[in-house]
């Protein structure tokens, strides 16, 4: 097989050329272009990549002729039903000194949106550039402030910011786990879930063998609002206390140690819960609701929607699916926990004159308006004070009187800590990344300077790898057929599974030369990863192929897609489970097939169908791990 690898690799390089990679780049420098197109953001979501914290942005209208247009960037939790609010104030006739008002709503990542106004806001690449910004809480106003003072630039921040809704960071809950904790009358913490995550046998240890080991959900904290509290509270816990955390806090090898503990029971990251809340809904719909995690991080209101059947949170698609048949619950850290106050920013910036300053004070207060707060509680949020409303005081799956603990966010410096040391103590991952060298890879994409799809997905490729972590173990295998059966005639392996760090510069190097060839070989070569990647897999790491591909099968010896996804479907109960992060790529790429893939292994599926968009997918991607 090592031969027939040989020689496909010489045919696949025999005309090559060369491409370095010279450019260094921010883990979030990719992650600023987190969104352009809120449709995107929710078909993609829901083929598991985006989500409540994570997101992009519907391509705005624009104002009526001659009233002002106000650009307001949100969240995308709550981006939704803050359009539904503006057209209302619209509707209300909306105006400032005699001008209409028109709020003009889109969304992105509160991670994505702080960087992209660290480094100066590019709307060809960021989306519309906002005059009021209101990320999902305010720690990413907090690390704002803190970029921009370190690079001496000026603050685009007043000092004090409007809380619009409120939501506690819980831990979500299949029911009837959460009832085996003492759910709801005992005070459950960090600390019992790290007690359950280390037990030998898991669930075992509270008479429940069946399901398995204890999984976590948890989201990326460079991008995800409900991660970076996450992570903050995991903290918090390991310190015995609930009072600030310090940076000597940080610097504590038995808190690292606490934290590194609680991470190796993560089943995967991501730049949104909506990966882990829609695998769970398809878990629930299969009957399989109670092993596929156990507890995942997110925001109270999400416990609400997901148990409506709507994990989005989108009021456009509500009551497109039925409840849950097991509903989740929600728990409060015991040591305390952080809320999403979801601040309405009004930008001090240069382009907001005083026209949009005014129209956005307007606004906010329609916004505080006692008929739109009981919108945002009607959608499961607690008031901007804090109060709750019908959404929460008609579900049994929260409690009225959580948090007793709330957390204070942490100083800005510490946030910035909080950060860095995630990258040192997160679950490690070990990673196939395989490249689709079909010959459409070689149509040229217009709109990027005559590359082609090819040349995106390798400087893409490149550039991501620097989002691992030098002990993460990544292989890259380039596919294409040839005349030759599978497995050798389908793929070469450009690189094993091997440390990231001694292997990065060769990889890129191996990378930069591939050349489009002939046709598309895709359930064999996803068969075959799968297979390679189940047969050493780490059970103290995530285990995870990457697949791009721009095409539809082209392989007549494999034409068993049914087939395909019954070899590849996940079972929960086997430690170091691999799961298939699939990316479509350009427009012709079977998007349906790729989700059907990475839904079978509990993963999530990416739409990249404009190819300029690679760069921005691979980083989502790699948020995963």
């Amino acid at each position: 097989m090592l031969a027939a690898l040989d020689r496909l690799d010489t045919e696949l390089t025999a005309a090559v050329k060369g491409d370095p990679m010279s450019r260094n780049r921010l883990p979030l420098a990719i992650a600023a272009v987190a969104g352009l197109i809120l449709v995107l953001v929710l078909r993609s979501v829901f083929t598991g990549n985006d989500g409540a914290d994570s997101g992009d942005g519907d391509s705005p209208t624009g104002p009526r002729e001659g009233c002002i247009g106000l650009n307001l960037t949100a969240s995308s939790e709550k981006a939704g039903l803050l359009g539904e609010i503006a057209q209302e104030y619209e509707d209300a006739g909306g105006s400032v000194n005699g001008s209409c008002v028109d709020v003009i709503v889109t969304t992105k990542a509160s991670g994505g949106a702080e960087e992209a106004l660290a480094r100066g806001w590019d709307e060809a690449v960021d989306g519309p550039r906002p005059d009021v910004w209101s990320p999902a809480a305010s720690t990413w106003l907090a690390l704002l402030r803190e970029d921009l003072a370190r690079t001496d630039r000026p603050s685009l921040l007043t000092d004090e910011n409007q809380s619009i809704a409120r939501t506690p960071l819980v831990l979500a809950m299949p029911e009837p786990m959460a009832r085996a904790l003492g759910w709801p009358d005992a005070d459950i913490g960090w600390a019992d879930l790290l007690e359950l995550a280390t037990a030998p046998g898991g669930w075992a240890a509270k008479g429940h063998p069946e399901w398995g080991q204890f999984k976590l959900g948890k989201t990326n904290p460079m991008l995800s609002t409900s991660g970076l509290a996450a992570t903050v509270g995991i903290f918090v816990a390991a310190t015995g206390r609930s009072s600030d955390l310090t940076i000597a806090d940080l610097a504590d090898r038995e808190i690292r140690a606490f934290a590194t503990a609680v991470e190796g029971s993560v089943v995967h990251y991501g730049d949104t819960t909506l990966t882990f809340l829609a695998n769970l809904q398809r878990a629930d719909d299969a009957g399989q609701g109670l092993t596929y995690v156990s507890a995942v991080a997110v925001e109270e209101k999400s416990v609400i929607d997901y148990n409506t059947g709507n994990p989005t949170g989108n009021p456009a698609t509500a009551g497109d699916h039925p409840p849950p048949r097991t509903p989740l619950v929600a728990i409060y850290p015991a040591e305390g926990t952080l809320a999403s106050d979801n601040p309405y920013a009004i930008l001090d910036a240069p382009w907001v004159d005083a026209g949009k300053r005014a129209a956005a004070t307007d606004f906010l207060g329609y916004l505080l308006t006692e008929p739109a707060q009981r919108r945002f509680t009607d959608a499961g949020f607690r008031t901007a004070a804090g109060e709750p409303g019908a959404a929460l005081r008609g579900s049994q799956a929260v409690l009225l009187d959580q948090p007793k603990v709330e957390l204070s966010p942490p100083a800005p410096p510490v946030l910035a800590e909080v950060r860095q040391i995630w990258t040192e103590v997160r679950k490690r991952a070990r990673v196939l990344v395989v490249i689709d060298v079909s010959g459409s890879m070689g149509e040229v994409v217009g709109s990027a300077g005559g590359q082609s799809k090819l040349d995106l997905a390798k400087t893409a490729a490149s550039e991501a790898l620097a989002d691992f972590a030098p002990d993460d173990e990544v292989g890259v295998w380039a596919f294409t057929s040839t005349d030759r059966p599978a497995p050798e005639g389908i793929f070469t392996e450009l690189a094993p599974i091997a440390p990231l760090g001694p292997n990065l510069d060769r990889i890129r190097t191996e990378i930069g030369k591939l050349v489009p060839l002939n046709g598309t070989p895709l359930y064999a070569v996803t068969r075959h990863a799968v297979a390679t990647m189940s047969a050493t897999a780490d059970p103290s790491r995530i285990n995870a192929v990457v697949l791009l591909t721009d095409g539809r099968n082209e392989y007549p010896p494999d034409t068993d897609v049914d087939g395909l996804i019954r070899s590849i479907e996940v079972s929960e109960s086997i430690p170091g489970a691999v799961r298939v992060f699939s990316i479509a790529y350009g427009q012709d790429a079977d998007l349906d097939v790729l989700r059907r893939i990475s839904e079978a292994s509990r993963a999530a599926a990416y739409d990249a169908t404009d190819p300029t968009s690679i760069e921005r997918i691979f980083t989502a991607v790699i948020s995963n791990f």
